[in-house]
């Protein structure tokens, strides 16, 4: 019976997730919202509109059942008890969101063996990332014509085909989003896309196939992070080992945070003769170093000043790279990953008694997963102008 009730609760959660992300979707295929209650919306969306939001949660979601579906069956042939996928649905009504906040799966026993970490980590993004590049590859290939953006901005058929270069000189883009390259996606626009059907960057996130490929590219690199009880963190984890992990982990999350904080205080900001600015910014930025403290936490919890002093240093190093390269500058969003990644999730890995190395065929799997990181992060994946 309660086997029976948690796998309706599970089936609910993923129709409404589809809804969310028709919802969500259909927003970014049309650039304006649905109209709901107490919001006064010109020309909103309707009903005709929610059903071709499916040409992005289906893609979309398609690709995160694959992710979680790797993780349960590789789990399954280690014979780990683990659950089907929860679905998280979020859709606002107002401002821009994809619809979800991703799907998990709950492993419901302690898994003991390094090789077991190792599998079950691994399939998600390997399964899921196979497909995002299907879809990827797919989208690129069969462009619409550029009069498709005259669906979305009628008032640019005006201009005809040539609409980007009056368009985006004489516009004010300000509050529009663009989506950053990686390696892999720059590829498919470079490569596999008609040049002449490429829309502009600052319309692409308009093609449902190529926003939900995209969208996975990012959360298959934020997965495949090295560090904690992230896939990527199983994966390293059991490349290298307990040993290594342990001081490998900590570094890697020194410079993921550290980066995603660079150029958010510059040392110019600091030499300004007004007493009340210049005490403005050293409160902000005691702020700034009691949120880093935060994030480094949980790193040495037996010797909390060690955390103190990875937030100074890392400060430091952030001062002294826009010293020498004064146009360097992170991406601020990874901040908030960072602080769920360091407080929450935990940067260590949990011990297994079985340490076992792995064997051949699983070392080339494993580095082959950290190359496709890579190929997917993006520096800055989502640019406001």
């Amino acid at each position: 019976m309660k086997s029976t009730r948690t796998h309706i609760i599970q089936l609910l959660l993923f129709i409404a997730t589809l809804a969310t992300t028709s919802l969500s979707g259909a927003e970014w295929m049309f650039g304006r919202p649905f109209d709901l209650p107490f919001f006064k919306i010109e020309n909103p969306l309707g009903w005709e509109h929610f059903w071709q939001g499916f040409q992005f949660s289906i893609p979309f979601l398609g690709i995160l059942t694959v992710h979680e579906f790797g993780h349960y069956f590789a789990a399954k042939r280690h014979k780990v008890s683990v659950t089907l996928p929860y679905y998280i649905p979020l859709w606002l009504g107002f401002g821009q969101t994809i619809g979800t906040l991703g799907a998990f799966i709950r492993i419901k026993e302690f898994i003991r063996s390094r090789e077991k970490y190792f599998d079950i980590g691994i399939a998600g993004p390997l399964a899921g990332f196979v497909v995002a590049v299907g879809i990827l590859w797919y989208g690129f290939a069969n462009l619409p014509t550029l009069d498709y953006i005259f669906k979305i901005h009628p008032e640019y058929q005006k201009f005809g085909m040539g609409f980007a270069h009056v368009v985006y000189s004489n516009k004010d883009m300000s509050g529009n989003l663009l989506l950053g390259d990686n390696l892999l996606f720059s590829f498919f626009k470079n490569y596999v896309a008609d040049p002449t059907r490429l829309p502009p960057p600052q319309e692409i996130m308009h093609y449902p196939l190529i926003l939900a490929g995209y969208l996975a590219l990012f959360f298959t690199s934020l997965n495949l992070i090295p560090i904690g009880q992230l896939d990527g963190g199983h994966v390293l984890y059991g490349l290298i080992g307990a040993k290594n992990f342990r001081v490998v982990a900590p570094v890697l999350f020194f410079i993921f945070i550290t980066y995603a904080g660079l150029g958010t205080y510059r040392p110019e900001e600091f030499a300004t003769s007004d007493n009340e600015v210049f005490w403005n910014k050293m409160g902000s930025l005691a702020l700034f170093i009691l949120f880093l403290q935060i994030c480094f936490s949980r790193i040495t919890e037996d010797n909390p000043l060690t955390s103190w002093m990875l937030a100074l240093l890392s400060v430091a190093v952030q001062f002294g790279l826009i010293l020498l390269f004064p146009t360097w500058e992170g991406y601020s969003g990874f901040l908030v990953f960072g602080f769920l990644l360091g407080r929450i999730l935990g940067v260590h890995h949990p011990p297994t008694e079985d340490t076992q190395p792995l064997n051949r065929t699983r070392q080339i799997v494993g580095w082959l997963a950290l190359l496709i990181f890579v190929l997917c992060f993006s520096p800055k994946p989502f640019i406001v102008l």
